[in-house]
């Protein structure tokens, strides 16, 4: 190993990933929904917010939009 490198000769590359990073939020859910999306996990293998976060990204590409019924 050499002692010291030339960081400006590594020729660095921009992550392609980094506007796909996951940002760390808080959130409040009802406690039915988390048992739904852990139950889910259960039979899927996949972790429960795993599963939430891949939920919301089909809402997002889809552009679904709330329909909400009052009775």
């Amino acid at each position: 190993m050499l002692e010291e490198y030339d960081i400006d000769s590594l020729n660095p590359r921009k992550n392609p990933y980094a506007k796909e990073l996951k940002k760390q939020i808080t959130i409040k859910l009802a406690p039915s929904v988390i048992d739904y999306f852990k139950n889910e996990s259960k039979d899927t293998g996949i972790p429960y917010q795993t599963l939430i976060n891949l939920y919301l990204e089909d809402c997002v590409k889809k552009e679904k939009k709330l329909e909400m019924v009052w009775n």
